[in-house]
């Protein structure tokens, strides 16, 4: 029995009309199980997202906050295919959509998840009309009956993100970022999908045109009834539009909460440290705000290994033993965590520490000198003359050029083994020739 239903999870060809049912009776459209991303292989291989877990409920709006370079935007393609997870699963309304599946699924998933990208001017193509990009996707699933119903569906969703029919016609280098941003917003919508994954929508407009398109994704989601996956860096924004946040840092889901939740009781330090640097409208108030300055050091994982765990109020925090339980008895108390600290009148600013703790191979690249480059002329010369190769590899090595060692070994490796060949050659030469 167990076989056949593990047999219709992984071949399922279809998706279903509703997700599985929490404890809570709610809805889970997207469920992010244990993922692994991973970049390169062998020796260059980086590990963008580790473990990662969290689930999104329909009709919700999820925001996945952290500094750049931690995953968002990892996960957030792993969620539309373009990234394959290295291990772990991402399953929509339960049906496993990582890996290999089917064709008639896969173009049910491409249907369903659309994404709104980061840089409006990248992400469309300026060799074609604004009309042919937002009806590409009606094209390509025949998503209308004839020509006069497309070019309804287009005229109505275009007029439904702020621009008019006459821009049908235009180019997208003929528009501003922020009607560029809508042309894109319309492209996704036109699909009407059930979820969309917004990779910083805002991050690259005007302040004034931001509170326009996150009022617009506001009311596609309330007509819609539409579920996004909002990937952001500035939590002053992200408070006011998301039902729940979940924060990253360097590929690890530190904290998953309700949006007031999080502000209220931001537990994990790096957390804390995100929300202490929201900034105050007030000057002479941000000029006396004392930042909190996250420091991985105080995490001593070496015996008792850190998990995900949920310390109760749906609120989920990672961590060891010793610290969850320090977690818990925080929460408990019931009171609101002091993430901004202002200094008293004549009060003097400390410095805070901004010291991060890497990894060993981190930190001999971090401790470089600055002409440590690596450069390709150090390849070519450790070719040319192997044996002086080796030895500035290993005089490198000895004064931490790390680069520049790596570099003349492998030029060296490479100068040996063609000598060694064209030795071999001259030898079968030289037998033949006396044969």
């Amino acid at each position: 029995m167990s076989k056949s239903s593990n047999e219709k999870e992984v071949y399922a060809t279809s998706l279903p009309e509703h997700g599985p049912i929490d404890e809570n009776g709610k809805e889970i459209l997207l469920s992010v199980k244990n993922v692994d991303i991973t970049f390169g292989k062998g020796e260059n291989a980086v590990r963008a997202v580790k473990n990662a877990s969290f689930d999104i409920y329909k009709g919700e709006t999820f925001s996945l906050v952290g500094e750049s370079g931690s995953g968002k935007t990892t996960i957030g393609r792993a969620v539309i295919r373009v990234n394959p997870c290295a291990s772990g699963e991402i399953q929509y309304k339960g049906v496993r959509i990582s890996g290999k599946i089917s064709k008639k699924l896969d173009r049910e998933v491409i249907r369903n998840i659309q994404m709104v990208f980061q840089d409006p001017a990248a992400s469309l193509n300026e060799r074609a009309t604004v009309d042919y990009i937002i009806s590409e996707g009606l094209y390509n699933f025949h998503l209308y009956e004839n020509e006069a119903d497309r070019v309804r569906k287009v005229e109505k969703i275009i007029n439904q993100v702020g621009l008019l029919p006459e821009h049908l016609t235009r180019y997208p280098h003929e528009f501003s970022g922020g009607q560029r941003q809508r042309i894109g917003l319309a492209r996704a919508m036109v699909m009407e999908p059930e979820l969309v994954v917004a990779d910083e929508p805002i991050s690259a407009l005007d302040v004034s045109i931001r509170a326009q398109v996150l009022n617009l994704l506001k009311k596609f989601q309330r007509e819609k009834n539409l579920t996004y996956l909002f990937i952001a860096h500035d939590l002053s924004i992200v408070r006011f539009i998301s039902d729940r946040i979940g924060v990253i840092y360097k590929g690890n889901i530190v904290e998953v909460a309700d949006a007031e939740e999080l502000f209220d009781f931001p537990l994990h330090p790096y957390t804390h440290s995100l929300i202490s640097a929201i900034p105050i409208p007030d000057p002479q108030l941000e000029k006396t705000k004392v930042l909190y300055t996250y420091d991985p050091s105080i995490h001593d994982y070496s015996v008792d290994k850190p998990e995900f765990v949920c310390i109760g109020h749906d609120h989920w925090v990672y961590g060891n033993k010793k610290e969850i339980e320090e977690y818990k008895a925080i929460r408990e108390k019931g009171e609101p965590v002091k993430s901004i600290t202002i200094l008293a009148p004549g009060e003097k600013r400390e410095e805070m520490s901004h010291d991060v703790v890497h990894t060993a191979e981190e930190d001999e690249f971090l401790q470089t000198p600055l002409h440590d480059t690596g450069s390709f002329w150090y390849v070519f010369l450790s070719f040319i003359l192997p044996v002086l190769g080796i030895i500035a590899a290993l005089v490198f090595k000895h004064f931490r050029f790390f680069r520049n060692y790596k570099a003349c070994k492998k030029g060296a490796i490479r100068g040996f083994i063609f000598l060694g060949a064209l030795i071999l050659l001259l030898l079968l030469l030289i037998v033949l020739a006396v044969i």
